[in-house]
């Protein structure tokens, strides 16, 4: 069972993740690329994952059968800031915080969640503490990650920004793990994909994302998340996550 929730850190999810004790009789619902950074906490340690470039099972890394997940999503290009890393040395990966910062902090923080009535909340807490006391992100690639999320093209993102493409590829594979190509590529197959998720008929959630018609959003899904828009569609219709404040959320 998959919940989530606007959080009080501006354009991040809260999000609880419970898998079933036993194998489910249908597959759960993917985790596709969005740009994202995550904090979580499962089975009393706290882990951090990287921005993906590819569908993942919600059981991969950490925790297993009937592991209960409590989880903080950064927007795009929030995450390396908060941890003190480029995004880039983290694509792909599912770590323990404790490869990032010393075990003594990591054990201090991650006590007071573990034993906390509601872990989610207290890593929202955790994460709100931390982040009044870090640099902000970098707020020219923040921008750029909201121009691409609003349709954007990479060429008029990097204009108005002020920054040339090299540098604005540079400074995006450390804000968001990837260059802007990429980044606005899986942004909009997420604005595809919230539609779908609404009852959108495929074509028309294809348009309205940007892409060139039906076959190009098939394709992107095949290329993105290593499965078909009918396949995600039910998976979809099987576990259905709660409204979040972001629009970059799978």
């Amino acid at each position: 069972m998959y919940a989530q929730r606007a959080s009080r850190l501006d354009g991040a999810v809260v999000w609880t993740r419970t898998m079933p004790a036993a194998p489910a009789p249908v597959p759960a619902h993917p985790v596709l690329p969005d740009g994202c950074m995550d904090l979580l906490r499962t089975e009393g340690e706290l882990y951090v994952a990287g921005p993906d470039t590819r569908a993942h099972s919600p059981g991969e890394g950490p925790g297993g059968a009937g592991a209960r997940y409590d989880g903080v999503r950064f927007a795009p290009g929030a995450g390396p800031a908060f941890f003190g890393v480029p995004a880039h040395e983290l694509r792909d990966r599912r770590v323990p915080l404790t490869d990032l910062w010393s075990a003594a902090r990591v054990r201090a923080l991650a006590g007071p969640v573990t034993g906390a009535a509601d872990p989610a909340a207290a890593l929202e807490d955790l994460v709100l503490r931390h982040a009044a006391d870090t640099e902000p992100p970098d707020p020219v690639l923040r921008a750029v990650a909201r121009r691409l999320d609003a349709g954007s093209t990479v060429a008029a993102a990097a204009d108005a920004a002020g920054i040339g493409a090299r540098q604005l590829h540079r400074r995006s594979l450390a804000a968001f793990g990837y260059g802007p190509k990429t980044l606005a590529r899986i942004l909009r197959l997420q604005r595809a994909l919230t539609l779908v998720r609404g009852g959108v008929p495929f074509a028309d959630a294809a348009l309205a994302a940007g892409c060139a018609d039906q076959a190009h959003l098939s394709r992107e899904m095949r290329d993105l998340a290593g499965t078909t828009l009918g396949a995600y569609a039910a998976s979809a219709n099987r576990e259905t996550p709660q409204p979040s404040g972001s629009s970059t959320t799978a």
